[in-house]
């Protein structure tokens, strides 16, 4: 039988630009593991902040490249989508790497205050804020429309939110509108429930915004699948383009596109995605529908939530014991529960990059793996590019480790961090690595794993 780390060899392209194995230990953006492992304990958290600040620049890189190919006379701004994790290491890593955000709560706008008194985020910083908005959020982007936060834009997203606007901020004020896009063929529904319709949007710009306070400034495009080379992709890009055409000749204050939706992550060794290519094909369709319309192409904002923090995540465990519960279904039980701590596994059948942190020279075999709480859904069993889990052979004289990577975004969101978890599971640790101002690497603890006197305030008890 093979070792381990031969089956990675034959399968992947290995070892990459993320991942190393050094003297049978893993190692991750060149963080190793096993130090952490055996410094922190498991379950743990990894957020490694050098990764954000990487892909950000990365997508600057290669918009601009695309904009100086095509001689595109618009600008590129890069956005970061607040939703995908709002922690605060989180925030000033993106505000320091030339990024503007997006909100989508009322929630939202205490961070945008909190980032502003200790300097982080200027009033000059787009703020771009989205979601249907109830009446606590319309209130507080009101303030900071009236506190000079400049390019602070709300996106409408139905006819009736301007109206607050207009009634209570005290001076012009720059909006966004989003589209409602067609969602994809196999979707349940037809049309986005969000934003306005293709049809009321020039109507509701001649009835509602000409002449007001509000200035359009930019049209907003979202799509559930991010940005795909798929023909569904371009046809919906290519009717939101021409809408902006449309738009842009009776509005000529309106000079922005914002594309969400955002690009993918890795989620397998041999994931495949062309960025640069993908950048330079929405810079070439948006110059080609503009020009064949006769209007000025708009300035670029991308929104990348996933893309921006992804990467940056790794959940660690390590394996409890095992069982086999028939003649070929055997399983490795976990210190920690895919329900309560990487729910994208559990509620979407999301997938991650999946490898062992340590026994790369063992012998491996096809294992199931198990989480803590009582659910029969609590399993992991097949990873994106083959439908079976490998992992090194159990020895219960070794504690056997293993982690899920590119783990960053939404996660603790998803899973209620600090709250109440299926089987009161614990929210586990999570460490933070950094480097310094000479390049060296340094882990903190940001969190210690979920103590039970906190659950049991929150219960009542």
């Amino acid at each position: 039988m093979k070792k381990y780390a031969d089956l990675v060899d034959q399968t992947f392209d290995f070892p990459t630009r993320e991942f190393k194995v050094k003297k049978d230990e893993l190692h991750f953006h060149n963080v190793n593991l096993m130090e952490i492992i055996k410094k922190y304990g498991t379950p743990l958290k990894l957020t490694y902040l050098p990764k954000i600040s990487e892909n950000i620049n990365y997508a600057h890189q290669i918009f601009k490249k695309a904009i100086k190919k095509n001689k595109y006379e618009g600008s590129y701004t890069y956005a970061y989508c607040t939703k995908s994790s709002h922690f605060q290491f989180v925030l000033e890593e993106v505000l320091a790497s030339n990024s503007h955000i997006e909100t989508s709560s009322a929630f939202d706008i205490p961070i945008v205050r909190s980032l502003h008194e200790s300097g982080k985020l200027s009033k000059e910083h787009f703020i771009i804020c989205n979601g249907f908005k109830r009446p606590l959020y319309l209130e507080n982007v009101t303030k900071l429309l009236n506190e000079g936060f400049v390019n602070c834009i709300p996106i409408l997203d139905n006819l009736n939110e301007l109206d607050f606007y207009l009634e209570n901020s005290r001076n012009e004020f720059q909006v966004g509108i989003r589209v409602a896009a067609d969602e994809e063929p196999n979707f349940a529904f037809y049309t986005s429930r969000l934003g306005i319709r293709y049809n009321d949007i020039l109507p509701y710009y001649s009835e509602k915004i000409k002449g007001s306070r509000a200035k359009l400034k930019m049209l907003h495009f979202f799509i559930n699948t991010g940005i795909k080379d798929t023909a569904y992709y371009w046809s919906e890009l290519s009717r939101f383009i021409y809408k902006y055409c449309e738009l842009k000749k009776v509005c000529p204050e309106l000079d922005a596109v914002d594309i969400g939706g955002g690009f993918p992550i890795k989620n397998s060794l041999v994931f495949e995605y062309d960025y640069e290519y993908m950048a330079e094909q929405i810079v070439e369709n948006i110059q080609w529908i503009c020009k064949k319309n006769h209007v000025p192409v708009p300035n670029i904002f991308t929104e990348f939530g996933s893309f921006t923090v992804g990467e940056s995540g790794a959940t660690i465990y390590s394996v409890l014991d095992q069982k086999l519960q028939n003649d070929k279904e055997l399983w490795y039980m976990m210190d920690g529960s895919f329900i309560t701590q990487i729910p994208d596994v559990w509620g979407t059948n999301d997938k991650f990059i999946l490898l062992p942190v340590n026994h790369w020279k063992s012998n491996f075999h096809k294992v199931n793996l198990g989480g803590l709480t009582c659910d029969s859904l609590d399993y992991y069993d097949s990873e994106a590019h083959i439908s079976e889990v490998f992992l090194p052979q159990y020895d219960e004289n070794e504690t056997l480790y293993f982690g899920f990577f590119n783990t960053g975004a939404y996660q603790e969101s998803l899973g209620g961090y600090g709250g109440i978890q299926h089987c009161l599971i614990p929210a586990p640790k999570h460490i933070i690595v950094k480097k310094d101002k000479d390049g060296k690497l340094h882990d903190e603890l940001f969190a210690p794993e979920q103590e039970s006197e906190a659950m049991m305030q929150i219960l009542g008890y």
